[in-house]
């Protein structure tokens, strides 16, 4: 590259699988990268995952995962969005939109009309500007030996759908979070 030409804009790519070392990576080594630690909850792997890198360094992550969940007395499926992480270093470069952004392009084809991630309460407003809108009710989430407890984060949900209406009811996940 010249001089005088601009570094090309960061583009996602689908990664074939999404390890420790990848997460570290990005999130450097540290025991709670995304400070869920606290909650004593078992996560489920993504199944789905999408990156950017810049320089060869993976830097941006989004993963995805299909659920069965009931809203209200409805059983359904959603599209589990976790493992969203940025490097601190690239923070602030619009890299969690460019990936979420192609997660979610890959959800609406998978035929789930939401799809729903769990956070900290200090990164609700960064999914909010993103366009996720928090859950006003309390999510039930399934644990290791048959335990069925109120998840502790925020949930968050967005329409995969133009015609796809707000989540209203309880929920319950019939999986791990993801």
């Amino acid at each position: 590259m010249s001089a005088n030409q601009p570094p090309s804009a960061p583009s996602v790519t689908r990664l074939p699988s999404y390890t420790k070392t990848d997460q570290d990576e990005i999130l450097g080594t540290g025991d709670d990268p995304f400070g869920v630690a606290g909650t004593g909850l078992t996560w489920l792997p993504k199944e789905d995952h999408f990156g950017v890198r810049l320089d060869g360094r993976l830097v941006a992550h989004a993963g995805l995962l299909r659920l069965p969940v009931a809203i209200g007395d409805v059983e359904t499926e959603v599209m589990g969005v976790g493992g969203v992480a940025v490097a601190p270093d690239v923070r602030g470069r619009g890299l969690a939109r460019l990936v979420l952004a192609a997660a979610l392009d890959h959800a609406r084809t998978q035929g789930p009309a939401h799809a729903l991630l769990f956070c900290r309460p200090p990164l609700v407003p960064l999914y909010q500007r993103l366009g996720w809108q928090p859950l006003d009710t309390d999510v039930l989430v399934e644990q290791p030996g048959s335990a069925l407890v109120t998840m502790p984060l925020r949930t968050m949900v967005t329409p995969l759908h133009e015609t796809t209406h707000r989540i209203s009811g309880r929920v319950r996940l019939y999986s791990l979070p993801m």
